[in-house]
């Protein structure tokens, strides 16, 4: 049910040109019952203290009427997203989020060489009680499963697949983290806040320009998530291509390892 986009204007890569207002959201699938988007980086799901209008929901909401939320995604990841649009349909999805049953699947790129092919993480995580903003691993707090699976390897990197079993929050980057692979961008939870060329590629020559970072959010989208639509009870798979800016970031990667 979902749909192929041109992603051309979520990132201009070409900074000399006008750049044009970049989409907060694409729609992939929409009937009576639910709305799926693919959202951009930079935009919050819902909305953020302080900060009215300017979230997926509300924008969204102008066009479409009331939604509900079901789940979330973080700011500064792209990617799939499902509201409900009445409140029969957001129970039913509530509640198999509730039993952990929807798939859900993340691109992801990680800091650091993934040896095994596939690792399971089973860490409880739980608030970090020195910051609110921050979960962390504790034996006193809640269940939390994560499954990576090696897409790709590169020198200091890894491409990998993300299937969150539980949905806690920042539990991927949390998971990831507490194993040596952090994300290779993730201010809270990684050593950067912005990757550039020049830390990737051996022989980087920037010839006194002013370097631009290849990637300048959570190297996380959203890829994959399968539901039982609350219409029929049959699962149905929505799927998010990866944007620009991590397309474009696997590219440099794969031009430094050949």
């Amino acid at each position: 049910m979902s749909e192929a986009y041109d992603y051309s204007e979520f990132f201009d890569d070409e900074p000399q040109r006008v750049q044009k207002e970049r989409p907060k959201y694409r729609v992939l699938y929409e009937d009576e019952r639910i709305v799926v988007f693919d959202k951009a980086p930079g935009v919050a799901a819902i909305r953020e203290r302080f900060q009215v209008g300017v979230s997926l929901k509300e924008m969204a909401e102008e066009r479409m009427g009331r939604l509900w939320t079901v789940h979330r995604i973080d700011k500064d990841t792209s990617g799939v997203i499902v509201f409900a649009r009445d409140a029969e349909a957001h129970k039913l999805l509530n509640d198999q989020f509730e039993r952990h049953e929807p798939l859900k699947i993340y691109a992801a790129v990680l800091e650091g060489e993934m040896v095994e092919d596939e690792m399971t993480i089973d860490i409880p995580l739980a608030v970090d009680p020195a910051n609110a903003a921050r979960m962390r691993p504790s034996a006193r707090g809640k269940e939390s499963l994560t499954v990576l699976r090696v897409r790709e390897r590169f020198r200091g990197f890894t491409y990998a697949e993300a299937r969150p079993r539980t949905g806690r929050q920042h539990q991927i980057r949390v998971h990831c983290k507490a194993v040596g692979l952090p994300l290779a961008v993730d201010p809270l939870y990684g050593n950067r806040t912005e990757l550039f060329l020049s830390a990737i590629k051996r022989r980087y020559r920037g010839y006194d320009r002013e370097e631009k970072p290849l990637m300048a959010r959570l190297t996380l989208h959203a890829e994959q998530l399968t539901i039982q639509h609350p219409a029929t009870g049959q699962p149905t798979t929505f799927t998010a291509p990866l944007p620009r800016d991590m397309n474009a970031l696997l590219t440099q990667l794969r031009k430094a390892r050949g």
